[in-house]
């Protein structure tokens, strides 16, 4: 089989960013080239052309699936970034308790769940927080990748991913599914809902306005246009008080966006 060609490859990253608004450098063409080749041996394709035409014809739509699948990065790990989930138990969910009172009810959307470490951890933090006080809980986790997605709905985790994890929450939210691996109980899964969902969507419309945001970890890859605009859509859709988290790698342009700056990655709407 052929190398990947410098023309192959601008063709897969335009790709890329004009539909998923993630940049490649060309210091990612070997990566796409070690991702990808072992399904064009697979499959019997002589070269990068044949194949990405290939996929662009399929009316099932599952090659585009499993491109996106090998060619993007779902890199995370339980408490990653600690100091947010500090602040979200200790200052965001004492607002929202004392706001929404009435209500009983927060929205969270996590917008790049990967593979629902997350989620999860929200999740477990809310359990504790909310325990006997009668509040719906339910998170929404996205993300574009069907296997992290995949890997999320099943929640089977490596022990020694879960043994980073407080010892109560080993004991009370997790359960043996083998010699190797643990499994999160139903008290945590019931109240993720795990949907696949692309941030370049021209709008977010969901069904009610969201109280806390995180999109941790993503939009470094994305230029400052493209994270201007999904910020902005992010904007749109948080409840005024709510806050965003985004990833310590990360920040939002001040001049291009009406959000408050609290702390290194976490801003709130006013």
């Amino acid at each position: 089989m052929k190398e990947l060609t410098d023309a192959e490859f601008k063709r897969i990253r335009d790709y890329i960013k004009t539909n998923y608004g993630i940049n490649m450098g060309d210091e990612k063409k070997s990566l796409i080239y070690s991702r990808l080749r072992a399904t064009l041996v697979k499959e019997g394709f002589e070269n990068f052309t044949q194949y990405f035409d290939h996929l662009l014809k399929d009316p099932s739509g599952e090659g585009i699936i499993n491109f996106v699948n090998k060619v993007t990065t779902n890199h995370t790990f339980f408490m990653r970034e600690a100091d947010h989930f500090d602040y979200f138990r200790d200052t965001v969910l004492p607002y929202i308790e004392d706001k929404y009172a009435r209500q009983k009810e927060i929205n969270i959307w996590c917008a790049a769940s990967s593979s629902g470490e997350e989620p999860s951890t929200l999740q477990m933090i809310m359990q504790d927080y909310f325990d006997g006080k009668g509040w719906n809980t339910e998170l929404l986790a996205t993300d574009i990748s069907s296997q992290a997605l995949d890997k999320a709905v099943h929640s089977v985790y490596p022990n020694d991913k879960v043994a980073a994890l407080p010892d109560g929450w080993r004991k009370k939210y997790f359960k043996r599914y083998d010699d190797s691996n643990s499994v999160l109980t139903d008290q945590i899964q019931k109240n993720i809902t795990y949907r696949k969902f692309n941030l370049m969507e021209p709008r977010f419309s969901f069904k009610k306005k969201m109280h806390v945001i995180f999109c941790r970890n993503v939009m470094i890859y994305f230029d400052n246009e493209t994270r201007d605009q999904v910020v902005g859509k992010f904007y749109d859709i948080i409840e005024p008080g709510g806050y965003i988290f985004i990833g310590h790698s990360e920040s939002l342009t001040h001049t291009k966006t009406a959000f408050k700056y609290i702390m290194p990655a976490v801003y709130r709407k006013e």
